[in-house]
């Protein structure tokens, strides 16, 4: 542990290939044919699976009352011209 952090370390083959640990893909959630995306920032990289649109269902919460696509679509159309 560093920092409260837990660390883990693989081996880089000839290829530039590894093997994510196996409390690493625990931690993310793989499973073997998984994808994960690699986000480089100041030098510092982040991993985080790939996940398809349809496991996004549900991940916004809305407790208003139902609104229409055309109520939808007047509040967009209000807030692009209150731009203009």
């Amino acid at each position: 542990m560093i920092g409260g952090a837990a660390v883990h370390e693989s081996k880089i083959s000839k290829r530039g290939q590894t093997t994510l640990p196996k409390a690493v893909r625990e931690a993310l959630g793989l499973q073997p044919g998984d994808r994960v995306r690699y986000f480089i920032h100041d030098g510092d990289v982040k991993i985080l699976p790939v996940r398809p649109v349809t496991q996004l269902y549900g991940i916004l919460k809305y407790d208003g009352p139902a609104v229409s696509v055309e109520e939808m679509n007047d509040a967009i159309a209000a807030a692009a011209c209150a731009k203009c």
